[in-house]
């Protein structure tokens, strides 16, 4: 069952339904913060904990590869998924067993907020959720009339890095086709990659050999060397926690291989929680509020 962006005409349920078994830690948190974490029968590893809103949650395992036979055997009436975070392989193996799945993808904000909108509606509680939704609807207003009010800093936002033999070191990063993209996008920053498409091979999009035809591949996410970086002078370096956990000695490395990029120069490479960037969900909140104060430096 694919639910997209958060419109899917598929999931409609006469009754909110009572065993819900999350796949995704930031959908895990929106359900608990919209106060039904009581329907969380089951969850995944890096999923908050809903104690206090239930005793009966059940840790099924981890986001890529979660334990089937477990969650079958807590009989959900709804699993949630999100196509980036969970594998194609569980998703069909849970449609396989006749589990109903809502199969999330956001691209951008604006999706985050539609899924929120949808869980209202599946769950029966869009007026107890109005007052929270419509105030982040107006703090994403407000912040999205707020970045127009100064230029856009130029960002650099790895996700993952490794070393390649002859490359050297090499980054993932991100175009404006994703979540990521957005919330930075929102926040006043202008990400440096964002008409990148990732190539493949890794060789070819480290400019080593010759591209294959992409077909269904996705190419949201380009890997990058050094060299591509310091071409584009980022005058931000933002290190996520996750998904590649960016530390000191990370921050160090990029200091060094960055050196005389604008951010380096003038000492805007930071470390940050890495939840602001791609927990969709409720967790936008905290992004609105955080993100822009790494791009606004007045």
């Amino acid at each position: 069952m694919n639910g997209g962006n958060g419109h899917n005409p598929h999931l409609t349920f006469i009754n909110p339904p009572k065993r819900v078994v999350s796949l995704v830690p930031s959908l895990s948190e929106s359900i608990i913060e919209l106060g039904i974490g009581d329907h969380l029968v089951g969850i995944t590893d890096f999923c908050p904990d809903p104690t206090g809103e239930s005793d009966l949650t059940v840790a099924v395992g981890g986001t890529r590869s979660p334990d089937i036979e477990a969650i079958s055997d807590l009989k959900p009436e709804l699993v949630l998924a999100n196509q980036e975070e969970n594998s194609l392989e569980t998703i069909q193996e849970l449609e396989e067993l006749g589990i109903p799945v809502w199969v999330t993808f956001p691209k951008n904000v604006d999706d985050a907020i539609r899924i929120l909108w949808a869980i209202a509606r599946i769950f029966h509680i869009e007026k107890e959720a109005a007052p929270r939704l419509t105030h982040l609807e107006r703090m994403l207003d407000w912040t999205r009339r707020a970045s127009l009010m100064s230029p856009s800093l130029k960002v650099f936002c790895p996700i993952w890095q490794e070393e390649n033999e002859q490359a050297g070191l090499w980054w993932m990063t991100i175009n404006k086709e994703t979540y990521v993209d957005s919330v930075i996008s929102i926040s006043g920053g202008e990400n440096i990659f964002k008409m990148r498409e990732r190539s493949y091979p890794l060789e070819a999009d480290l400019g080593l050999a010759e591209a294959e035809i992409a077909g269904e591949r996705d190419t949201r996410y380009p890997r990058v060397t050094v060299e591509e970086v310091k071409a584009l002078s980022p005058e931000v370096v933002l290190l996520p926690s996750e998904p590649y956990s960016f530390g000191e000695e990370e921050r160090e490395q990029v200091l060094n291989t960055l050196e005389g990029t604008p951010a380096v120069q003038e000492g805007k490479v930071f470390l940050l929680d890495g939840r602001l960037l791609t927990w969709h969900g409720t967790h936008l909140a905290h992004a609105l509020t955080e993100v822009p104060s790494y791009l606004n430096f007045d």
